[in-house]
């Protein structure tokens, strides 16, 4: 039965588990990503995110506390550098567990354990996508950046189709022009007749 039971023990005596956590975090900081089996990843991150929430606090306190769980100082200064600037709005959830499968030695269900925010290639996928496809609020359809292309492909013979129009018009209006002066020079001949 597992009853009360809330730590993993990872088969390790207590020094030996919180020297092996201590590596992995400072591993993990300094690296962002690093590959390890599936049970270690989720102690490590027990171990990790409420080191990576001081890191958003800045001030010798929060490092100080930081530095009594790492013991390194490149790993707390890298912390507090790069990696609490980039999580600073993020409430929680800094790292990510993707399984890798089985490991060939041992069976051992590997996995890779990353900070969320330094993941470029999700980044920039996650940009790609919110930025073709947008949502309107009739009736759920999906509009697509590409529809706005074709609308402006459809506007512009519209546009040529009324230019001609246009033209005509105005070709119309220099016709009436032309009519009209013979009828004033009329009305002006009459005037001069009266007089």
């Amino acid at each position: 039965m597992r009853h009360g039971k809330k730590i993993n023990h990872l088969g390790r005596k207590a020094a030996h588990r919180n020297a092996m956590l201590m590596n992995m975090a400072n591993s993990l900081i300094l690296h962002k990503r690093i590959h390890t089996t599936v049970a270690k990843a989720k102690a490590l991150r027990v171990f990790v995110e409420p080191i990576l929430t001081k890191a958003k606090n800045d001030n010798t306190h929060s490092r100080r506390t930081v530095f009594s769980y790492l013991r390194d100082k490149h790993a707390v200064a890298e912390l507090f550098r790069e990696v609490g600037v980039k999580i600073a709005n993020r409430p929680g959830g800094y790292t990510r567990i993707i399984k890798l499968g089985a490991r060939h030695g041992d069976n051992a269900e590997m996995a890779l354990i990353e900070l969320v925010d330094f993941n470029e290639n999700l980044l920039t996928e996650q940009k790609a996508k919110s930025s073709t496809r947008k949502r309107t609020r009739r009736a759920g359809k999906v509009a697509t950046a590409g529809t706005d292309d074709a609308k402006a492909q459809d506007e512009a013979p519209n546009k040529e189709a009324k230019a001609p129009k246009a033209k005509a018009k105005t070709e119309d209006a220099d016709t009436s022009n032309e009519t009209d002066a013979p009828a004033k020079d009329d009305a002006a001949d009459q005037a001069e007749n009266k007089a």
